[in-house]
């Protein structure tokens, strides 16, 4: 069964025929307002081949790229810290130990609620006039891990629930204690349930490294901002930067429905993860 599926009932003849309508009369309208805006760029003389000439030359495409390249190692030292420590978080939260659990749930919650932004702006102004005073990078990259944490470990949290409360009991009938029944039947199983969820998650992360003009730390956005200051012509910029960002998305995206296949095509063959295999296999020798 497909993840489409859990989510909702497959739709009826009168559905799909109401789909289909109000997807055809959607493009319609978005297609019109594409033409539109061409349209008044064009009059405007914003599709000037001059005022394009920029991009098509190396020095401002070598600064463009220094900048998603800033943008893309901020992204995976965030993520670098903030799947783990999410994963931490959802294992403690649903633990049956109050010590683990209150903690866990009062970081969740906490990081879940506070914007973003303002924990950048503690990172900024808050922190140093106590002597605490990381670089750039580390002001930026800290605040995403903190805050993605929180919102990945609900997602975790929700795949760990997502299984049947059998599956643990009859892996602890076999003799395995709860932590192994945990690393080897329910993460394998909730990781590959929440893996859409994750990377899409991965795509606001990335989204969230926009920020990093507040700290001046030099991504792409920063670097979009700083190229109109010298070539004056914004839109032109932006709607490159949109582009750039756009396709990094649809990359991951695809990336996240490849991972998918692969481990749901995986899981299928074997008819369960390798690791609770190779559990089971220890246990019963």
């Amino acid at each position: 069964m497909s993840t489409q599926e859990h989510i909702f009932d497959a739709a009826g003849p009168r559905g799909r025929r109401t789909i289909r309508i109000v997807t055809v009369l959607s493009v319609l309208a978005i297609a019109a307002v594409v033409v539109l805006v061409i349209l008044r760029f064009s009059a405007a003389g914003q599709l000037a081949a001059d005022r394009w000439a920029e991009f098509t030359q190396w020095p401002y495409i070598q600064f463009l790229l220094a900048g998603l390249g800033n943008t893309a190692i901020a992204a995976a030292v965030a993520a670098l810290f903030a799947i783990p420590t999410a994963l931490l978080m959802a294992l403690a939260r649903t633990s049956h130990r109050a010590w683990l659990r209150r903690p866990a749930t009062a970081y969740i919650e906490f990081f879940r609620s506070v914007p973003l932004l303002l924990v950048v702006y503690i990172f900024v102004s808050g922190l140093p006039t106590y002597g605490i005073n990381p670089d750039i990078f580390w002001k930026l990259v800290i605040p995403i891990a903190l805050c993605s944490s929180g919102v990945m470990a609900e997602i975790f949290r929700a795949g760990i629930l997502a299984l049947p409360a059998g599956q643990v009991e009859a892996a602890l009938s076999i003799g395995l204690q709860h932590s192994q029944a945990t690393r080897y039947v329910v993460l394998p199983q909730a990781v590959r349930i929440v893996v859409p969820s994750m990377v899409a998650q991965l795509v606001v992360l990335l989204k969230d490294t926009t920020l990093g003009y507040a700290v001046s730390y030099p991504e792409l956005m920063k670097t979009a901002n700083n190229l109109t200051a010298y070539t004056n012509h914004l839109i032109q910029t932006y709607l490159v930067i949109g582009a750039v960002y756009v396709v990094t998305n649809i990359l991951i995206s695809h990336f996240a429905r490849y991972l998918e296949a692969r481990i749901s095509g995986r899981t299928a063959r074997t008819g369960r993860p390798a690791e609770e295999r190779e559990a089971a296999r220890a246990t019963i020798g």
